[in-house]
């Protein structure tokens, strides 16, 4: 018995003595590893910031792609992987680890193979020369930036999916930051890779390509912006753009019947007039509709001829391009700038010129010269490509294509313009007005959201459950004399609607799988709706004078746990847009 005694202290000695050094090793090993990650974290910064500078950025990469292997080395030996498995340290090792792992593979297997490509890349070539663009360079990296994509998408998956409740507040905090900066590089690599796919085909790189511009007018709502007032036909072949045609939606008829099926959802709430004027193809929100129906009423009124697809954009995206392109001079002494766009475009041209031949004419030169400058190549890329960014982020620039692949790769962006969708991260309701007036009233007016939650709980497993309350105030700010305006802008009670007063008519459309409680109007008017695609929509129709206001007031409660964060997204008016939120539990 003494002798088992002695054996069995021995044994305990010599496994206390490996814990010992077990810990050590780890503690030790996990002290270099954190080092190695936040000289990670500082590298990718300056990753960041020479992204426009891609022969900086590869050294940068390179640097980091040391560091990020360093701590996956450092985390993945076997000592460490049984620490893995002891209660309360081993999620925290196990959560290091993954995000070790995760980081290593976006800089060795993601964006080192992009960088090394991007390093012969030259922003200049995002430039036209003589109406053309080189479409070779974006043909070469676009293999690259899929494999970045798939590669930042798969450790955003793999760090997103640790289990945080387990973790200590200096771990969970350091998962939810690189979960945060994964969930941004993701979104830039793939709207890169989409990029990259899709520019060279619609640019003409297999098949010559038309495509109808549609240009919203925001004086006048339409749910997806305005109407379409002017459009143009752009045509595409090898990388070279031309201005085919140029027309306005004063030449197009209004038809006796809708020109393609609605549907009986959309039918029921909008009736047939997104079908039967160009003027409302915009009305439903959702562009794939709109871009079909105005594809169809431009083949009606052109002798059959079928567009490759639809592109959409308003003023207000018009001003961000003229902060690449810098002010354009018009044959009428005017000049376009970024900061006067806006305010000419939509509401002293119906001021100079009553008859509205004498507007399109001005829309037609504004239009072609802009296009001209931006094709002839005086532009400067790099700020061409964040107006466009800031264009699509703001719902301000959509595109529909006819062709099967490039659709699908712009469903689930914001340039597709669909409805609202529900995910994991957000419950998303939807916000929608648009004129009554027959006018240019809407230039006047505005729209503001507010979302909260209404005594909502919070699970274990993160979802919520409450009411969420919607909240839109629609106000008009037109001067007490808006009577006296010009009979353009007012619609000149075309509409039954009294010159200077206006009629908004308001869609709301709330998220999937939600039941509506409640539903008030401030002055106390009623509300109709249907159901579209699986949401329930309520609708709203108001007439406000100068200085009125009213304000809709909707409770929707959601049929199972949702995901604790509400989120609003709706018309883009002329104000740039405010993030609507709520989160159950936070601000």
């Amino acid at each position: 018995m003494r002798r088992g005694g002695v054996v069995f202290a021995a044994v305990l000695g010599g496994l206390l003595i490996l814990a010992v050094v077990a810990t050590v090793w780890v503690g030790v090993r996990g002290a270099l590893a954190y080092g190695h990650l936040r000289d990670a974290q500082q590298t990718a910064a300056a990753v960041r910031d020479n992204l426009s500078d891609p022969a900086a950025a590869s050294d940068a990469i390179s640097a980091l792609a040391a560091d990020t292997g360093a701590a996956h080395a450092m985390t993945s030996d076997p000592v460490w992987e049984l620490a893995e498995g002891l209660p309360w340290v081993g999620p925290q090792l196990a959560a290091v680890a993954t995000v070790a792992e995760s980081l290593d593979g976006v800089t060795s297997t993601a964006l080192r193979p992009l960088s090394e490509v991007a390093a012969s890349f030259q922003v200049d070539a995002l430039r036209p020369q003589d109406g053309r663009l080189d479409l070779a360079p974006l043909q070469q990296i676009s293999g690259a930036a899929q494999t970045a994509s798939d590669g930042v998408g798969a450790a955003a998956a793999s760090v997103s999916s640790i289990d945080r409740t387990a973790l200590v507040a200096p771990v969970r905090e350091a998962v939810e930051e690189v979960d945060g900066l994964l969930t941004e590089a993701g979104v830039a690599t793939d709207a890169l890779a989409r990029a990259t796919q899709l520019l060279p085909s619609m640019l003409g790189a297999d098949a010559p390509r038309d495509y109808l511009v549609l240009f919203q007018n925001n004086a006048e709502w339409r749910s997806l912006g305005g109407i379409p007032g002017a459009m143009a036909l752009i045509h595409t072949e090898g990388g070279a753009l031309s201005l085919a045609a140029q027309e306005s939606s004063s030449d197009y008829p209004r038809y006796d019947a809708p020109v393609l099926p609605l549907g009986d959802e959309v039918a029921a709430i909008y009736g047939d007039r997104p079908g039967r004027w160009i003027q409302n193809v915009t009305q439903v929100p959702d562009f794939a509709i709109s871009g079909a129906l105005a594809r169809e009423m431009w083949a009606r009124e052109h002798g059959g001829q079928q567009v490759d697809g639809v592109i959409s954009l308003d003023p207000v995206a018009l001003s961000y391009l003229l902060e690449a392109t810098g002010p354009i001079s018009l044959p009428t002494g005017d000049v376009l700038a970024p900061d006067n766009a806006v305010q000419l475009l939509l509401n002293d041209v119906y001021a100079r010129y009553t008859r509205p031949a004498d507007q399109d004419a001005f829309f037609a030169m504004a239009a072609a010269a802009v296009f001209e400058r931006l094709s002839g190549g005086d532009v400067d890329p790099a700020a061409l490509v964040a107006a466009l960014t800031r264009a699509g982020d703001e719902d301000r620039l959509l595109l529909w294509s006819t062709h099967e692949n490039e659709q699908t790769l712009l469903a689930d962006t914001t340039l597709a313009g669909g409805l609202p969708v529900s995910d994991e991260e957000a419950s998303r309701f939807g916000v929608y007005v648009n004129d009554g007036t027959g006018s240019k009233m809407d230039f006047y007016q505005n729209a503001t959201t507010k979302l909260e939650w209404s005594n909502c709980t919070v699970d274990a497993a993160g979802t919520a459950t409450g009411d969420a309350v919607l909240t839109v105030t629609v106000g008009n700010t037109a001067p007490a004399d808006a009577a006296s305006l010009p009979a353009y802008i007012t619609g000149d009670s075309a509409f039954g609607v009294p010159a200077g007063i206006t009629r908004t008519i308001g869609y709301l459309y709330l998220p999937e799988g939600f039941e509506l409680v409640d539903a008030t109007m401030s002055d106390g008017t009623g509300f109709g709706g249907g159901t579209h695609d699986g949401r329930r929509v309520v609708s709203f129709a108001i007439d406000l004078p100068p200085g009125g206001s009213v304000t809709a007031t909707v409770t929707a409660r959601a049929s199972e746990p949702v995901a604790p964060t509400l989120e609003a997204a709706g018309t883009p008016t002329l104000a740039p847009p405010a993030a609507v939120a709520a989160v159950c539990g936070g601000s």
